[in-house]
């Protein structure tokens, strides 16, 4: 949709751009020096205190994608959108109290959750698991090259096609070469400098913003385009019960304590106390991921629907649009805000620290996915089949090879796939493949004894069903309109557990067999 917005975006902000970005080149280049081994490489030799383990898991989860498909919400969903955010901070706080799942893993010293599930399970769990772990993974950063492209179209009015695919390309390349050099030293780094840059811009883009729309405005705004539902979450016309439910496990505590790219940051932290502080001081940082953007795609909602075209386009008869479209420009709306109301030098700044963004989270999920394929699947398969392990060398190498691969399809997935979901929602199914089993080997194998191996497969099977979440797959199958993402996540949620136990109590490991007979 071209609705005609002439971006501020001048010379002046790709300087700028320019200069950031040759400063992370040179990061990755400097942060080669420190790896040694792979414990450097993929949890920087567990070495993190607590100010620097913050800002590591604060920028990293505040990425490009993050502040998108936050933005995103809040321009489809308004103020109800809200909630998503505030369970964040809330299950993080909590989780930070408690140290669930979280402190247990960090005091096995486990790199990455699959470890755990050797050493709880077997090594073929291990496998098994890492390779539903990397599939769910890869299929999650689907769509973050497409949500980065559509962010500097939004931002500088590029709207060329072959254009983004170009800039697409030279950014996956440029996150490759660093990510492959430095491992998780460049991206501690690059995310603590992101965590700074990006901080600072969004809270100028926020205050002008706000001045640009107003409360009244906002609020008005809302109820003439969203009505009830874009003020109520429990709305059933809207988000409703089912998708709160979906959101504190989704958003709040698989988001901190399950998903691999937040474990590996507790896995590098220094102390079990390091791991707590880390996550009563991150919630603050995992709710206003949410909100910020959330108030910033309300603010574009309001501005850009009083152009008539716009309004009439998005919501025809009231109702939003369901072409793939106005979908793309629904996420596209809040940088294309920003790029009418932000001046020249702040838009150089915001578009640095975006990009910024963009780069920490594919470099972190970059290195873990890639590092499960080589630590969890190959490393463990050489050893069983040829009795020896791999040398620091080849498995350095490994991973490398592994993120290099990963890039070149995520290119090509995000040119490829039709969204049709929001974000947020394409990313919480494509995540349940995997955690709705590994949350289920998680607690019941920290925390059940009598967990077993048989168990562990069955509940990492059902997290496969969650593929028939996706939009598209919806379709395919013949679903009704009225079975969402979140109604078949929270289903292969409970049937994991369900099966988990069951197949637990009837087929028991062999040592507990003994310990009863005994």
């Amino acid at each position: 949709m071209d609705f005609n917005f002439v971006s501020n975006f001048s010379a002046i902000d790709w300087v700028i751009v320019a200069i950031y970005i040759s400063l992370t080149v040179l990061i990755g280049i400097w942060a080669n020096r420190a790896i040694h081994n792979m414990t450097d490489y993929l949890v920087a030799g567990r070495s993190l205190k607590s100010f620097l383990s913050i800002a590591t898991m604060v920028g990293s989860e505040l990425g490009l994608v993050t502040v998108m498909f936050a933005a995103q919400k809040g321009f489809t969903g308004g103020f109800a959108a809200f909630h998503i955010g505030l369970i964040a901070g809330i299950v993080t706080l909590i989780v930070g109290f408690t140290g669930f799942i979280v402190v247990p893993l960090r005091k096995l010293r486990v790199k990455t959750i699959p470890e755990f599930y050797e050493k709880r399970y077997g090594k073929d769990v291990r496998v098994f698991g890492g390779l539903i772990l990397a599939l769910a993974g890869i299929l999650n950063m689907g769509m973050f090259l497409k949500a980065g492209a559509l962010f500097i179209s939004g931002l500088t009015g590029l709207d060329n096609p072959d254009t983004i695919k170009y800039i697409m390309t030279a950014l996956i390349l440029l996150v490759l070469f660093y990510t492959i050099l430095g491992g998780m030293v460049s991206v501690v780094i690059t995310d603590y400098i992101q965590f700074v840059v990006l901080s600072i811009g969004m809270i100028i883009a926020v205050i002008l913003a706000f001045n640009e729309v107003g409360w009244t405005g906002m609020v008005e705004g809302v109820q003439s385009i969203h009505g009830e539902k874009g003020f109520n979450p429990l709305d059933t016309d809207g988000f409703g019960p089912s998708y709160i439910v979906w959101m504190v496990f989704t958003a709040g505590l698989v988001s901190c304590a399950v998903w691999q790219t937040s474990v590996m940051r507790a896995c590098a932290a220094e102390s079990t106390q390091v791991v707590r502080k880390l996550y009563m001081f991150s919630s603050i940082g995992f709710m206003i991921r949410f909100l910020v953007p959330q108030f910033l795609g309300i603010c574009a909602l309001v501005w850009l629907c009083q152009h008539p075209e716009v309004k009439e386009a998005l919501f025809p008869g009231g109702e939003p649009a369901t072409s793939q479209e106005a979908k793309d420009f629904t996420m596209k709306a809040m940088p294309v805000f920003l790029s009418q109301i932000l001046p020249v030098g702040l838009l150089g700044l915001i578009g640095s620290g975006m990009l910024a963004a963009f780069m920490s989270t594919h470099d972190s999920y970059l290195l873990c996915w890639a590092s499960v394929l080589s630590e969890d699947v190959a490393h463990p398969c050489v050893q069983t089949f040829k009795g020896k392990s791999l040398s620091t060398k080849a498995r350095l190498t490994l991973s490398r090879t592994f993120i290099f691969t990963i890039g070149i399809f995520l290119l090509v997935w995000s040119l490829w796939y039709p969204l049709g979901d929001d974000l947020w929602d394409y990313m919480a199914i494509t995540g349940a493949i995997y955690f709705t089993g590994a949350f289920a080997l998680l607690v019941l194998g920290l925390y059940w004894k009598q967990a077993s191996r048989v168990g562990a497969y069955g509940a990492l099977l059902c997290g496969l069903l969650s593929i028939c979440g996706l939009g598209q797959v919806r379709k395919a199958l013949g679903f009704p309109d009225w079975i969402s993402s979140e109604h078949v996540g929270i289903t292969a949620t409970v049937l994991a557990l369900t099966l988990m136990v069951t197949l637990s109590v009837l087929f028991p490991n062999r040592e507990q067999e003994k310990g009863a007979s005994s």
